[in-house]
């Protein structure tokens, strides 16, 4: 997985000095601007209609936000043409740029101080006697989407070249509950013993936000494994569009916290340093990661 220092360099190489060109997208008409679903509908339309608003003036053409029911609705989205913006986890994008041949591409990821990327972990009852992954044989998985890397892909990576151990071989039953939130609350719930998730630092996860938006307490649950540092969440924007458009685009992302620091603030509870640009030799692991899980389910 690729290092601060990988992305520190490529912000030094593509640093942007000034504003969105205004103008930027004027001929490519209206864009939409998709999430995957990371928490309930009514929190992303919280969380990004700001930054849909913002890129609307930035951009030089009206932007959408679109919420979509799952990772698969967004990528087969771009595939469509119809979604023209996203943010995804590194394994959904390298899912989309597999899907559409190579017509997406990555180019900034949040800048969480200092640290470009996050990890995967598995989240138990801090009230249960489970302290290790040997102490989960027989028990319950939680996964969020197939498509997500911190919900399915890296769990699946991590567990077997690390651990030697296949979920389905290993746990009594795995299932998907749809989102980062609902497999909290599956864990919460006794509905699985262990439940996957997105995990920044101490300060900053998916379990954090749920717990600021008053849905669970954090000291109620556990972390009792995690990944090595995954590559940054990109966003990523279709190839079809202009030139000046995609350079417009990053802009806008880039210089977010000096031009609308309000929006980044909604956009990563004012966690982190705002953005900084990626490429996709950034993603070679993440390819890498989604191949594997293909060639796992060949073999189940």
């Amino acid at each position: 997985m690729k290092t601060t220092t990988t992305f520190a360099a490529a912000a030094l190489a593509a640093l942007v000095t000034g504003p969105a060109l205004a103008d930027g997208c004027k001929g490519d008409g209206d864009l939409v601007f998709a999430v995957v679903p990371a928490e309930n509908a009514q929190g992303s339309i919280d969380r990004f209609t700001p930054t849909a608003d913002y890129l609307t003036g930035q951009l030089g053409t009206r932007v959408t936000l679109r919420v979509a029911s799952d990772y698969a609705a967004v990528i087969e989205g771009h595939k469509a043409g119809n979604i023209h913006i996203g943010w995804h986890g590194p394994g959904s994008f390298a899912r989309a740029y597999q899907v559409t041949d190579g017509n997406v591409t990555p180019f900034a990821a949040l800048n969480n101080n200092g640290v470009v990327g996050y990890y995967a972990v598995l989240y138990v009852r801090a009230d249960s006697p489970y302290q290790t992954l040997e102490d989960l044989r027989g028990k319950k998985l939680g996964l969020v989407d197939p498509n997500s890397t911190s919900g399915n892909f890296a769990v699946r990576f991590f567990l077997e070249r690390d651990n030697n151990i296949i979920p389905e071989q290993y746990f009594s039953d795995v299932v998907y509950t749809g989102s980062h939130e609902n497999a909290v609350i599956a864990v919460q719930q006794g509905t699985v013993d262990a439940g996957a998730n997105w995990w920044d630092s101490e300060d900053a996860s998916n379990l954090l936000q749920m717990a600021n938006k008053g849905m669970v307490k954090a000291e109620d649950f556990r972390i009792v494994w995690k990944s090595p540092l995954l590559a940054g969440s990109p966003l990523i924007y279709v190839n079809s569009l202009s030139d000046s458009c995609k350079a417009a685009i990053q802009a806008a992302f880039l210089n977010m916290t000096t031009l609308s620091p309000e929006t980044y603030a909604k956009f990563n509870d004012g966690k982190g340093l705002g953005f900084l640009p990626v490429a996709l030799e950034d993603y070679t692991d993440s390819m890498a990661m989604i191949a594997y899980v293909d060639a796992l389910r060949k073999r189940q």
